[in-house]
């Protein structure tokens, strides 16, 4: 066995050890990575520690650690899921409480793991800003159940920067769910006994799943526990860089051709991307002039559900929120965070655009009378000196006419891991499809403050009337235009990492929005991809509206957009099931997922696209001239059928080879 040779090696085997014994599991893989910090496949994946190593520094990574070990020990996913309530709020609430249960646990036991919890707790709230907040608006009630749950169990006191964020809702908390939280301690070391009181305690708070029993629970969540097994027992879905069955030809042609050049797409930013970016594109942001196509008045979206006001909502380019200074750095620490899943994107990233660079480039139409000589049919001259000569030309695909907008989720909820891996997917798709010559749109939405901002407060000046509607201030955030060149906005994603943007989602609007400006661009084709992590959540409208008018009113959108607009809809869901409201969506459990997700959607549409042009020009009768002009159904078929046949076409066997 080779010894460690420095003080960081030393570290790392040190806490590989305390690891596996904390957890119980001998055998328990533990790994370093730029970009740890996470479980998955039964493997646990720790920051890389710096090199010169600090007291501060030092307890950080062993309280990291700690708090995996401590899942792996005390935390049974199936229970988990069997247990958790319906509504999306209330879902954060309960997953903070047995993020404070678990960790309480290990506190209790061991002094020393109750100060490396701390110190890790402590970098949390600071990386939010949490000691400067003295607003319910900017302090998540999650946060807040999780810290006070935390020092009851404890009975620690709790580092300063959770403390602040503590003391906004302790006095709530304490009036609401006494009960519960004075019996959290006594349960804490049964997960099942504990997953019942926080029920009890949400339904205190409100957030109860009304009219459900234990068994309708049980039941209701049964896909919840489906996906708790497969994230525990599908090691290789998750290691395949999201890639679906059916494309090992297709992988051994991508891997084969990396080495091509024009091929490999950077992982990071660098000034020859800038510049070959700057020598294709043009430097002058023309907006398209609005076309509609097959869209008539009478299908304008028409919807009971409405807003108190619209006067406080906001639509934003992202370099509006941010000065250009804290933007570059933000944007630093994104591509800093992200480095080691740069390369698995970029690969995925870099098969899409091989296969619409083959339906660009490799398809033709044959036997013209005028075009490029074609050589392979020049035996037919020499066979029969009396035949004519045979031309080709290149057929110019119908993809280049499509615009794509990749809608973010930008609520609370995706904090951390999985906004990180969206920007880092939605900036690496966007280079893609540039280069193929598809316009792309990066927007977010989110509101501007937690249960309801200034909206709130003019219906409270009113009087509080009855059924007021969306009681929120949206905020709807545009990173990239879809004729703004890529290298002008890059930074503009690093906003998604500022502390306090993030906040809630009322996803039907934001759908709208999206779907209105797709429908103000001049192409012929329009995709919309939504990626979200949950339902529709914001505390103030639905704690004051009967019913829940946001679910409702998104399911209202997505079957307008599906039913009757041209816009082409994906969803793609991280850990929550989106395919109950979307028609063409695929759920995934880990944020890991999604650039394997993104990549394999947008290749499935542009294929059914070419599939259904080749279906219906084979059905058309070719004219009695086809021959002579060479431009007939037939052979218009033809070429559309070579258009899809990408893995024949990247292996040089396609057509005319």
């Amino acid at each position: 066995m080779t010894r460690p040779t420095d003080r960081s090696d030393i570290f790392k085997s040190a806490l590989s050890a305390a690891t596996r014994a904390l957890a119980g599991q001998d055998e328990l893989a533990v790994d370093f990575s730029v970009d740890g910090g996470r479980m998955q496949d039964g493997q646990i994946t720790l920051t890389t520690p710096p090199k010169d190593l600090t007291p501060v520094t030092a307890a950080r990574a062993r309280g990291q650690a700690d708090a995996l070990a401590l899942k792996v020990a005390h935390h049974d996913a199936r229970k988990h899921a069997r247990a958790m309530p319906q509504r999306e709020d209330a879902r954060r609430l309960f997953e903070a409480a047995e993020r404070a249960r678990i960790e309480s646990i290990g506190a209790v036991a061991m002094d020393g793991v109750a100060e490396n919890l701390d110190a890790v707790l402590q970098q949390r709230c600071e990386r939010a800003g949490y000691s400067r907040v003295t607003d319910r608006s900017r302090a998540p009630m999650d946060d807040a159940l999780e810290f006070v749950l935390r020092e009851a169990m404890t009975g620690r006191t709790l580092p300063a920067a959770a403390e602040s964020v503590a003391t906004l809702w302790r006095a709530e908390l304490a009036e609401k769910a006494a009960g519960p939280l004075a019996r959290a301690r006594g349960a804490m070391d049964d997960q099942a006994a504990f997953a019942d009181l926080m029920r009890d305690l949400l339904r205190d708070l409100g957030m109860g799943d009304e009219g459900s029993t234990a068994k309708e629970s049980e039941d209701e969540t049964g896909e919840d526990e489906e996906e708790g097994e497969a994230k525990s027992k599908a090691p290789d879905e998750s290691e395949g860089d999201g890639e679906g069955e059916g494309e090992g030809e297709e992988q051994d042609s991508s891997e084969a051709g990396e080495g091509e050049p024009g091929d490999q797409i950077e992982a990071t930013a660098s000034d020859d991307a800038d510049a070959e970016m700057e020598a294709t594109e043009s430097d002058e942001d023309e907006p398209a002039t609005p076309i509609r196509p097959n869209w008539r008045d009478s299908d304008a979206f028409k919807s009971a559900y409405h807003a108190y006001t619209t006067v406080h909502d906001e639509v934003k380019n992202a370099d509006e929120l941010c000065d250009p200074e804290e933007l570059t750095r933000l944007r630093a620490y994104l591509d800093a965070q992200l480095q080691g899943l740069q390369g698995a994107v970029s690969r995925l990233a870099n098969r899409l655009q091989r296969r619409l660079m083959a339906q660009q480039n490799r398809s033709w139409m044959f036997d013209l009378e005028e075009g490029v000589l074609d050589t392979a049919r020049l035996t037919r001259v020499i066979v029969d000196p009396t035949a004519p000569l045979s031309f080709k030309m290149e057929d110019e695909s119908k993809f280049r006419d499509t615009v794509v907008t990749l809608l973010l989720d930008n609520s609370g909820s995706m904090r951390g891991r999985p906004i990180m891996v969206a920007a880092l997917c939605a900036d690496i798709l966007a280079r893609t499809l540039e280069r193929c010559g598809v316009k792309v749109e990066i927007l977010g939405f989110t509101t501007q403050a937690w249960k309801g901002g200034l909206s709130r407060e003019d219906w409270i000046k009113a009087g509080k009337p009855p059924a007021p509607g969306r009681l929120n201030d949206l905020r709807h955030i545009i990173y990239k235009s879809a004729d703004a060149p890529w290298r002008r906005v890059r930074r503009n994603l690093g906003l998604m990492m500022r502390e306090g943007l993030l906040k809630e989602n009322i996803d039907g609007e934001a759908l709208l929005w999206a779907h209105d400006r797709l429908m103000g661009r001049a192409e012929q084709r329009k995709i919309l991809m939504v990626i979200s992590d949950g339902a529709p959540v914001d505390d103030s409208t639905q704690s004051i509206n009967p019913g829940n008018p946001l679910e409702a009113h998104l399911r209202e959108v997505i079957a307008h957009i599906e039913g009757v607009s041209p816009v082409e809809l994906i969803a793609i869901g991280i850990g929550h099931d989106v395919t109950r409201w979307y028609r063409r969506a695929v759920t995934i459990v880990d944020a890991e997922q999604l650039g394997g997700a993104m990549t394999d959607k947008l290749a499935e549409l542009f294929g059914e696209k070419e599939a259904a042009i080749a279906k219906a020009a084979a059905k058309e009768p070719a004219p009695r001239d086809a021959r002579s002009s060479g431009r007939g159904a037939a052979a218009m078929a033809a070429s559309a059928v070579k258009r899809t046949t990408f893995g024949e076409v990247a292996k040089g066997r396609g057509a005319g080879r």
